[in-house]
Parts: C-alpha cells; sequence; structure tokens
C-alpha cells in the first residue's frame, strides 16, 4: 500500500471527504426519483446497510420538485445526478435540498452554460462532482489522440480544472470512469498526478454481479492500494444494497474501512460434514448492518477450523453435524448445526472484545486456501 495522496476536503452534507478522511461509499437508487415513496424507501435500505451518500437521477421538473421531501425524510447526503439539460441543474441547486450535484461537462451544453452551474453553486456553496466520461469526449480530443484515450481522458479533466480556476470555485470533485478497468486505472492516475482535487472511483457500467464485482475490485482496488481516491461506487446491474456491501469489502480487503463483522470462511471440501455454504451465507446476511468491529470465524473441519476459530474473536471449528464454539480465543460449548447461525449471532450482539485479541486480529477479511 502507497501512502495516500493527499487531497483538498469537501464537504457533502455530514461527510467530508478528502483529506484524512475515510473513504466514503456511494450508490445510487434504481427508482423514479419522482416517486418520493418509492425513493425514500430504497435510500433507507441503503442507510441500513450503511451507504454514505446518495445520488439520484434529476431528468425534469418533476424530479426536482420531488427533492425537498426526499431530503426531509432521509438522513445522509443527497446528490442530483443531471445530464444534458443544464437549466434542470440549476433548478435542482435552487432547491437548496441537495448536498452535491453531479454534471458531465460533455453533455451538459457546452462552456458557457457549465459556467453558469458552476456560478450557481458557488453562490449556494453546493460542491459539485465532475464527471468526466470515456463516453462524451470532446471531438478534438478524439481527433487529437486518434480515438478515446486515457490521455485524452484527463486533459479533458484538466479543461474543466481550468474553467473552474478561471471562475475560483474549488468546491468540486472529479471523476474519470471509464468501462475499461486499465483505460480507468490509467486515467484516474494521469489526473491524480496533475491535481489535489478529490477523487470518486468507479468502473462504470461494470456488469452484473458477480463480473462487475471483479472489475470494480480491481479497478477500484488497484487505485487505492495506489493511495489515490476519496469515495467509490461500485456500479452493478444487481440490487443496489450489492453495491454498497461490495464496496465496504473492498475497503475491508485493503484495511482502509474497521467497522463492520469480518467472516473468515474456508471453502468447501470432502471433510466438511456440515453444510458450510448455506450457514456463511445466513450468517453474511444477518450480519450486514451490524457495525461492531471483530472478526467471525466459520470453519468447516479440523485441519484450519480450530486454529482459525481460536484465533477470531468470535468462531466455530465444525465437525459432524455440530461445532465448537469459541469465544475469545476460548471454548465455550459444542452446538448443533441447527443453531449454528442463532448461537453466532446471539454471540456477535452479546461480544465484548478481549482487547489484546482484538487488537491482533481486527480488520481483517481472510479466504482460507
Amino acid at each position: 500500500m502507497k501512502k495516500r495522496r493527499r487531497s483538498r476536503e469537501v464537504q457533502i452534507g455530514n461527510i467530508t471527504i478528502g483529506g484524512n478522511h475515510r473513504i466514503a461509499v456511494q450508490s445510487m437508487t434504481m427508482t423514479n426519483t419522482s416517486d418520493v415513496a418509492a425513493t425514500v424507501a430504497e435510500i433507507k435500505r441503503l442507510e441500513a446497510v450503511h451507504c454514505d451518500i446518495i445520488r439520484v437521477t434529476v431528468p425534469d421538473q418533476d424530479a426536482v420538485n420531488a427533492l425537498p421531501e426526499i431530503k426531509k425524510q432521509i438522513t445522509i447526503p443527497l446528490v442530483a445526478d443531471i445530464h444534458f439539460n443544464y437549466r434542470i441543474a440549476l433548478k435542482a441547486l435552487e432547491t437548496n435540498a441537495i448536498d452535491k450535484i453531479r454534471i458531465n461537462p460533455g453533455n451538459i451544453g457546452g462552456v458557457d452554460r457549465f459556467r453558469e452551474v458552476i456560478r450557481e453553486a458557488k453562490a449556494r456553496n453546493i460542491p459539485i462532482r465532475v464527471g468526466v466520461n470515456s463516453g462524451s469526449l470532446e471531438d478534438d480530443l478524439v481527433e487529437k489522440y486518434k480515438g478515446v484515450t486515457p490521455q485524452g481522458i484527463v486533459e479533458s479533466a484538466m479543461r474543466q480544472v481550468e474553467i473552474l480556476g478561471e471562475e475560483d470555485y474549488h468546491n468540486v470533485v472529479f471523476s474519470l470512469k471509464a468501462t475499461d478497468v486499465p483505460f480507468m486505472i490509467e486515467s484516474y492516475r494521469g489526473f491524480a498526478a496533475l491535481t489535489d482535487y478529490p477523487l470518486h472511483l468507479g468502473v462504470t457500467e461494470a456488469g452484473p454481479k458477480g463480473s462487475g464485482t471483479i472489475k470494480s475490485a480491481i479497478g477500484i482496488g488497484a487505485l487505492l492500494a495506489d493511495g489515490i481516491g476519496d469515495t467509490i461506487r461500485v456500479s452493478l446491474t444487481a440490487d443496489v444494497i450489492e453495491e454498497v456491501k461490495t464496496g465496504f469489502q473492498i475497503l475491508r480487503a485493503l484495511n482502509l474501512y474497521n467497522d463492520g463483522i469480518n467472516i473468515i470462511a474456508c471453502p468447501t471440501c470432502g471433510r466438511i460434514q456440515v453444510n458450510l455454504v448455506k450457514l456463511v451465507q445466513e450468517i453474511e446476511e444477518r450480519v450486514a448492518t451490524i457495525k461492531k468491529s471483530l472478526n467471525v470465524a466459520i470453519m468447516g473441519c479440523a485441519v484450519n477450523g480450530p486454529g482459525e476459530a481460536r484465533e477470531a474473536d468470535i468462531g466455530i471449528a465444525c465437525g459432524k453435524g455440530s461445532g465448537l464454539l469459541f469465544v475469545n480465543g476460548k471454548v465455550v460449548r459444542k452446538v448443533k448445526e441447527e443453531e449454528i447461525v442463532d448461537v453466532l449471532i446471539q454471540e456477535i450482539e452479546e461480544w465484548e472484545p478481549n482487547q489484546n485479541n482484538y487488537e491482533q486480529n481486527a480488520n481483517n477479511i481472510i479466504l482460507m486456501e
């Protein structure tokens, strides 16, 4: 892990990104924003899994009108996502119901309109996320670089930096997303070397849960390991909850996030005599909203089971139709297979750390091989 790039701080509602602040995890609703009840319900689900910032699409005046009512009913920062219509961007800002606005200068309608949005955001001190995208690169840059390239994306972003400087507004976050992972990584690295603006990381249109998770973990993870990135979104064609869960898993894998249950689990093999896959899946679902920081080991056999269970804060080492329960390194009792999930959840809820054991083992996700 390289030392984290020092970026300027930007306040988004009650979340500060950049500087030494922790990396925030974002998502975006799939609802029609003008349907306030549906949108709020989805945001509440995201709040339950500790999503830090939520973005909603704002394509028309009906969506603009819904923003104040949505804002009243949620606790996390609200971001308005605008494409094509700069007037809608201005109207969204005028509601004073948003904590940030996301625009793409490549499709907002030209420099003059971009300047109008900047000036309105500056007057209200609302941060802007400037999204430079491989799908909307300026024609002259496509011609200059003989196609859409990371170099062209970086130059496009630097044009926006120049405009923001002329308007003397720097309460800004940048993103340089692409669907191609090496392209995305090179773009962010190039821009990060030239500015101190905070960066929102993501592989855009990453795809379904399986392949999209892999692309995002590689792209976002590579940059985070370089010390680059201040906030992330995993873009999946899946339930939005999966985006947030995957985002936090990426951060935990790099020791960049501490809250939540770290599950230690072995793969299946012929030695296992319990339904380990089912046990792990049930535990993972039930601990999703728990913010305690501890390791829970769910081990399938006697080879690595007792050792890993003993070293975790709470562990179960399974045998034939049962398992030994460990808490803070000590055997507590034997548990029947059908009781393992409920027993582990109860232990997690009641757990108090043995400080030495906790400090030694916290903040790791281990996949035994």
